[in-house]
């Protein structure tokens, strides 16, 4: 983090395999502000985001209540469950495209059956960041669900005896007994799927390498444009410094969110 933080205040220049290094102090947090690829990116990346981590919760501690509540084959619809986490992101990329393609992938296919008009899913704006995000709830909605129900699993029993005798119904000892007691482990689940989101790259590569124009253009893939492609190593450090510092200020507000809630429960 120094070393980049160091790199983030020079201009870097290559001749005969030797570097040249300029200090040009905060010039390049300076140019961040005007520079329009760095600000699409940062609002397709909070879109991208807060939906995307918003589903695989949902989703994840629905999936988590009902393979709690399975007695029989719960070893095999757990790893049902968890079995897109496993698959490598190459392979992810590969399976997905063909899905979405617009001359014969299986969405199109299955539209065309029910007489909707094919979409071009990753190659018109309109629809292009909806299915990277489509793409991420399938791939990483295994994990929330592997956390909150290992969270789940360990809650005391006693708890729910007691509602029981006091004739809570399924639905008030969900709300009442289940959820504030798994409140950390589920401000935990976010949190770390909220820094996994925001790093969010192999999606965006595979499957549209940031286009169509900006619409699936992330933090990430942007830091990687300026790194590797333009070669511009100190004004990628300076974005990769400002992205971590509003990270780290995201995780600071909705932990003291979680934290104030969690009191008044």
């Amino acid at each position: 983090m120094i070393n980049l933080a160091v790199l983030s205040l020079h201009d870097i220049d290559w001749a005969q395999g030797l570097s040249s290094w300029t200090y040009v102090g905060l010039k390049h947090y300076a140019s961040l502000a005007a520079d329009s690829l760095f600000k699409a990116s940062i609002l397709n990346t909070l879109v991208f985001a807060t939906v995307a981590v918003s589903v695989q919760m949902v989703l994840g501690f629905g999936l988590a209540l009902l393979t709690s509540s399975i007695v029989h084959g719960r070893l095999f619809y757990r790893t049902i469950f968890l079995l897109p986490i496993l698959v490598p992101g190459i392979i992810i990329g590969a399976i997905w495209k063909l899905m979405f393609s617009f001359d014969f992938g299986v969405l199109n296919e299955m539209a065309g059956a029910i007489g909707i008009m094919p979409r071009d899913w990753l190659g018109d704006a309109t629809y292009s960041l909806a299915s990277i995000i489509v793409v991420d709830i399938w791939h990483w909605t295994p994990f929330c669900f592997l956390l909150l129900l290992a969270s789940l699993e360990t809650l005391p029993q006693d708890v729910y005896e007691a509602g029981d005798i006091d004739g809570a119904t399924r639905w008030q000892s969900l709300w009442y007994i289940t959820i504030p007691l798994m409140l950390p482990a589920i401000a935990v689940t976010f949190v770390f799927r909220l820094i996994l989101a925001f790093k969010v790259f192999d999606e965006v590569y595979l499957l549209t390498g940031g286009g169509p124009g900006t619409s699936t253009e992330v933090v990430s893939f942007t830091i990687f444009r300026r790194f590797f492609t333009e070669d511009r190593p100190g004004y990628g450090s300076a974005m990769s410094i400002t992205t971590f510092a509003f990270i780290g200020l995201v995780i600071v507000v909705v932990s003291a969110v979680t934290r104030r809630k969690g009191s008044a429960s």
